[in-house]
């Protein structure tokens, strides 16, 4: 099997796994009204790539056939350019929206894959070995996986190790494979994904060994539970609910209850050394270009809107186009430093090509600050008229349509079902339930503003700045 389209997407989730929304037991992630809507956009994301082919789809290395180009491991400048626009063609089917579209775990396992030296260190080359296979197979079958990286918090003061029993552990070892046992959050997209991964979050905060696992397995394999978050999809059509009527990709609380795992599919088996060495290295330059290309198409989206929405009113003022000029240079930054990135990336080892660190390290420290803000001045500018967006039904009435055309339509041409669309769209951004999810989504989204801060810091090149200060510090002063 090569790429798959929509169709053969939601045919592999009809199966057995256990997914859980509120006291319900979802038998049917494809026809659950709180996740129809979101399987119906991935599939839309699956359909893309044979529509964009040209952006979206390589030849497979060994058999030629054609895959995503999420799963190629960039082996030049080139390389990382061409995966560019396939990236950003998926990102634009959800305008930014879905932060866990397939294509992040695929950027992942393809730069796992391709460093799989490091994953071969201290006595692993069994588990390197099972995940360079492993990535050929979701690259060739065409999963969709989620991730769940991180431990549940159960004692702030203990700080990311929520003690025994609690963090995900081997429990004993089979004929087959090893049985876990624990618990992991946040699996975003885990109903509508076909595998679910688990791999060491950074920094690593596992301190045993029984802890230090690595691995990926069906969503429907026995004893694996998936607890969701209420949802925040809305039904309906897609007028009054543009974006939450499809974009809710839905976050899970992960509990693995006595699950076995097969050998082939284990790549990293308690293990603590080579844990804490595999994601020091390439793997944030190499998924940062994913993240930051959405990043960069939420952020023009948001823009774009927050300028429709005030012209339609005239309400381009002096105090607006200052807020407009600030959401521009969000987007204008963003796009400049990956970019700068791309241009400036090299070798990391083994062959692999990634962006260079810098730029995209500074995006990520100041992310979970600037997309708080761009839904912020989005409420600024909308104001109450954010509140007067009359619904599709409304309009459609006969007895109110005059009025509305009347009362509530825009400046010039701008009817009141244009008015109307343009400013649900803007509250569907940046007041709903599923703004308020997206809003917290992005603050710790790579972890939080102030962690990623201290990481810039700490790992920056001080070379030059050092320099600089040198100058001063070490001149004659007689």
């Amino acid at each position: 099997m090569s790429a798959r389209t929509g169709s053969d997407y939601l045919k592999g989730l009809r199966d057995r796994r256990e997914i859980w929304i509120g006291h319900h037991k979802v038998t049917d992630v494809t026809d659950h009204p709180a996740l129809r809507g979101a399987a119906q956009a991935l599939a839309s994301v699956f359909d893309l790539q044979h529509a964009a082919a040209d952006d979206c789809l390589v030849p497979d290395p060994q058999t030629h056939e054609p895959i995503n180009v999420s799963h190629l491991i960039p082996r030049s400048r080139e390389d990382l350019r061409r995966r560019h626009r396939g990236l950003r063609r998926i990102a634009e089917l959800s305008v930014g929206m879905l932060g866990r579209t397939p294509d992040y775990v695929n950027v992942t396992y393809a730069g796992f894959a391709g460093r799989h030296d490091e994953w071969a260190m201290h006595g692993n080359e069994e588990g390197a070995a099972n995940l360079v296979r492993y990535q050929r197979r979701i690259a060739q079958s065409d999963l969709a996986l989620t991730h769940a990286i991180v431990h549940p918090t159960i004692d702030k003061s203990l700080g990311d190790n929520p003690g025994a029993g609690v963090a995900l552990h081997k429990v004993e070892n089979t004929k087959h494979g090893i049985v876990v046992r624990g618990a992991r959050t946040l699996a975003t997209l885990a109903p509508f994904a076909d595998e679910i991964a688990v791999y060491p979050g950074h920094p690593a905060s596992v301190n045993a060994d029984e802890c230090a696992l690595a691995f990926c397995i069906p969503v429907a394999t026995p004893g694996l539970k998936l607890i969701c978050r209420d949802s925040a999809a809305a039904s309906g059509n897609r007028f009054d609910h543009p974006l939450s009527s499809r974009f809710d990709e839905q976050d899970a609380f992960v509990i693995f209850d006595d699950v076995e795992v097969p050998r082939d599919r284990i790549h990293i088996n308690c293990n603590l050394a080579v844990y804490r060495k595999v994601m020091r290295t390439s793997w944030a330059p190499n998924i940062l270009q994913q993240t930051m290309i959405r990043a960069q198409t939420k952020l023009e989206f948001a823009w774009g809107l927050a300028t429709r929405m005030v012209e339609s009113i005239n309400g381009a003022q002096p105090p607006a186009q200052q807020l407009l000029g600030e959401l521009w240079s969000y987007a204008e930054l963003t796009r400049a430093a990956v970019a700068a990135a791309e241009d400036a990336a090299y070798d990391y080892g083994n062959g692999v090509w990634c962006p260079a660190t810098g730029p995209l390290a500074a995006l990520r420290a100041l992310m979970p600050t600037w997309m708080p803000r761009a839904t912020e001045i989005i409420r600024l500018l909308g104001s109450h008229n954010l509140l007067t967006a009359p619904s599709l039904s409304m309009i459609r009435n006969a007895e109110l349509k005059p009025l509305l055309d009347r009362y509530l339509c825009g400046v010039d041409d701008v009817s009141a079902e244009t008015r109307a669309r343009i400013f649900r769209l803007a509250w569907d951004f940046a007041g709903t339930g599923l703004a308020g999810r997206n809003d917290q989504y992005e603050r710790f989204y790579l972890a939080s503003g102030a962690r990623n801060q201290q990481i810039a810091h700490l790992t920056a090149d001080r070379t030059r700045a050092f320099d600089l200060v040198e100058r001063f510090l070490g001149e004659d002063v007689e």
